[in-house]
């Protein structure tokens, strides 16, 4: 799978509409099943609310795509929910948006407003990353290049993971595919071959604006 829009973690916000309490819960999703458990989770967690609607959005081409309106007339609830999520080209993501009633109806046009409102809280609360693709890259080198070595990797901006202290110095990075080449070529020229990197397994992180979210 290529880089991909989502969120970076559970987000929920909450907003009150002519009295009616709307409750926006998004979550990071990989496969159907994990949207399911978290959708049910959801229900489970607000059993005593009037509404439950949900969609989710799940792989490469969104080609899992689900709604429910949850008992709200047909298309005022799930689908404007899940249109949210689309316009923002968000993948792998479930959004439930709670809803206990508070006395006043809100017309069709008022519910399709409410709970596109309730979708976008609850994705900005699990904040909108960019998901890219890094390798987990590690290699040894000498006590007396290690300095060096650190201005290098500060100035080129990789995100050094952990250092382990032994008779050598173990740097552990996360690298994206196209910069994997260039971190070689830099650790190669600083030990003067003598160091090589070792490519381990590679896992979508959060970006935004270009750095990485949690490091």
């Amino acid at each position: 799978m290529s880089n991909y829009k989502s969120i970076h973690k559970i987000g929920r916000d909450e907003i009150i509409i002519n009295k009616s309490r709307f409750i926006g819960t998004a979550c990071p999703v990989e496969r159907e099943e994990e949207a399911l458990e978290f959708i049910d989770k959801i229900k489970k967690e607000f059993k005593d609310a009037t509404h439950n609607v949900y969609a989710y959005v799940i792989g490469e081409n969104s080609n899992i795509q689900r709604f429910s309106d949850d008992g709200e007339p047909s298309g005022t609830a799930g689908m404007p929910v899940l249109n949210v999520i689309m316009q923002e080209n968000i993948k792998n993501v479930a959004v439930v948006v709670t809803r206990y009633f508070g006395g006043v109806l809100l017309g069709a046009g008022g519910l399709v407003r409410a709970y596109t409102k309730g979708s976008k809280i609850a994705l900005e609360s699990g904040i909108i990353v960019d998901k890219a693709m890094f390798y987990d890259v590690s290699f040894k080198i000498d006590y007396t290049l290690l300095g060096k070595m650190e201005n290098e990797l500060l100035k080129n901006n990789y995100i050094v993971k952990d250092k382990v202290y032994e008779e050598q110095v173990i740097v552990k990075l996360i690298v994206e595919k196209e910069n994997l080449d260039n971190i070689s070529a830099l650790v190669g020229e600083i030990s003067s071959g003598k160091a090589q990197i070792s490519l381990g397994q590679a896992a979508f992180y959060s970006t935004r604006n270009g750095k990485l979210v949690g490091y």
